[in-house]
């Protein structure tokens, strides 16, 4: 019986990630909505926060538990093409639309590009046996941290008012950076992963790095500073590739 409940532990967990996503998407729709004490995108962006961690946390008791299975690996993308591509995507949908004045604003159907390139990506990391340890192109949770980092430094919530103030850097950059960021998922970059196995120094030393500099962007730069961090990953990931000797 323990171990019948043991298999389906780590499932769980996923399906509380893909259900974290799924409510991300309706609060996204609920954009500048004051609900409780944050907006609808603040409690969407708290979502895929949940989902990340559902996420870590269901491979690391599918591995403690020794309950690794066929379907959780295809519920674990299924899960995460919801948390991680379309609850972003939704998210950058409606910052678009919002800025157009208008829901059903060209623009915005830009950003449904997130989600069919993390689906691509998704589906090469399942067939692709080179992806154990490190990743070729970037992770899409890793993608869907930056959206928040990226709509993070273009809003600006004003809660006693009750309004949500958008610094709009105009629909061609904003595309620009939506296919630029969704092509890197897809892309043959070679990008170590962020997992540390050991606390080694020598071992983690690009890590470390990107931890340290994750806490000092979110102390100057708030929310944005997440989307600081994924674009210095990708810069250390590019450094590694062309010198494989600063990384492990």
């Amino acid at each position: 019986m323990a171990s019948i409940i043991n298999r389906h532990i780590p499932n769980t967990i996923t399906c509380l990630n893909l259900l974290s996503g799924a409510i991300a998407c309706v609060m996204a729709f609920n954009y500048n909505t004051l609900i409780g004490d944050f907006f609808g995108y603040e409690w969407a962006f708290i979502c895929i926060g949940a989902a990340t961690l559902f996420d870590f946390m269901d491979g690391a008791v599918a591995r403690m538990l020794h309950a690794y299975s066929p379907m959780g690996k295809e519920l674990d993308s299924l899960a995460d093409l919801i948390s991680f591509g379309l609850a972003p995507a939704m998210l950058m949908f409606n910052t678009i639309a919002l800025s157009n004045g208008s829901a059903m604003s060209p623009w915005a159907f830009i950003a449904l590009f997130i989600v069919v390139m993390g689906g691509l990506r998704l589906a090469h990391f399942n067939v692709d046996t080179r992806q154990t340890t490190s990743f070729i192109g970037l992770p899409i949770p890793s993608c869907a941290i930056f959206w928040i980092g990226f709509i993070g430094w273009m809003t600006h919530p004003d809660h006693i008012l009750e309004n949500v103030v958008i610094a709009y850097p105009g629909n061609w950059v904003t595309a620009a950076v939506i296919v630029a960021m969704s092509l890197m998922m897809v892309s043959p970059l070679p990008m170590f992963s962020l997992k540390v196995k050991n606390l080694r120094l020598k071992d983690n030393m690009l890590r470390y790095l990107i931890m340290a500099a994750a806490v000092a962007f979110l102390i100057i730069g708030g929310l944005a500073g997440l989307a600081w961090t994924i674009l210095l990953y990708i810069l250390l990931s590019i450094a590694a590739y062309k010198a494989p000797s600063i990384t492990d």
